[in-house]
């Protein structure tokens, strides 16, 4: 079993792991991800009793007991490669022996459930009070291809489907589509609208935005809406869910993305008043997860 480095392994003076400043023993197995350092508040306030509040940089985790169950909220900034460090060293916390530098023999397998914002690309998804169900995503960051287990892992009928029918530009990443927990998408997703999502490394130019600097191919998003694979068509773009898949996939967790619909791209309509309905979703899940 391979030994791992030191300097593969960061950590702080204080034995913590390196960004997010944690260690074993201070998340629960069932932990909510937010994008949005706030949020993680939010829900922590849903919490009956909360045991752990730990801050560094933009990831902030509060530990606590909903309805008996407990569990972990955490922000982890936005974009693939912020889920990417926090992937890692949550799994770290649970899988590693930190003092010998090894995996463990007895492999933990947590529940990921991300809570975030999302646009819609299909004119009929609403925005008000409208949750979307992430049934799969496809990576328009390029990370999968990263890690040795990443080309095993990602869905191949879904990859070569979508870049068959793109035919994108060659200097864009080369896209990877990957599901959900199908467990969690069962237990967790039941009544909500499901859908692809796109999952873009940027906001602006990958999203399909300009402002001074002009998108490269102006017909990339439009021509992705038209994708569906196994009964599910491209539904809404953010900047996590494909991240958040593979790496929970090669490590042998379960994950699942919800997104509170704020804006529909194909309709041009935005919901200002998006909080209240985010409540709304975070008290749902609070309770689904509980349930389980």
């Amino acid at each position: 079993m391979k030994k791992i480095n030191h300097a593969e392994l960061v950590r702080n003076t204080d034995g913590s792991i390196y960004h997010i400043h944690l260690y074993p023993g201070e998340l629960a197995e069932n932990i909510f991800l937010v994008g949005d350092p706030g949020r993680a508040k939010t829900v922590s306030d849903f919490f009956d009793t909360v045991e752990l509040h730990r801050q560094n940089r933009e990831m902030i985790t509060y530990t606590g007991v909903y309805k008996g169950k407990r569990m972990s909220v955490m922000s982890t900034g936005m974009g693939p490669d912020n889920i990417e460090i926090v992937l890692n060293e949550v799994d770290a916390l649970f899988n590693i022996e930190l003092d010998q530098l090894k995996p463990k023999e007895h492999l933990t397998s947590l529940n990921l459930i991300r809570i975030g914002t999302s646009g819609a690309l299909q004119e009929d998804i609403p925005v008000v009070d409208s949750f979307l169900v992430s049934a799969a995503a496809i990576g328009l960051d390029g990370l999968a291809y990263f890690y040795e287990k990443g080309p095993r892992t990602i869905n191949i009928d879904m990859t070569t489907s979508f870049i068959s029918q793109m035919s994108a530009d060659p200097y864009l990443p080369r896209p990877y589509g990957i599901e959900a927990s199908p467990d969690l998408l069962s237990k967790l997703g039941a009544g909500m609208k499901k859908g692809i999502t796109l999952t873009a490394p940027g906001f602006y130019a990958p999203q399909g935005r300009e402002l001074r600097l002009a998108v490269l191919d102006k017909t990339f998003i439009p021509r992705a809406t038209q994708f569906s694979w196994n009964g599910y068509r491209v539904s809404n773009f953010e900047m996590e869910t494909s991240a958040l898949y593979v790496i929970s996939a090669m490590l042998g967790h379960q994950a699942l993305t919800v997104c509170d619909v704020i804006a529909n791209r194909a309709t041009n309509q935005f919901n200002p008043n998006y909080k209240e309905s985010m409540k709304h979703l975070i008290i749902e899940m609070l309770d689904r997860v509980a349930a389980m």
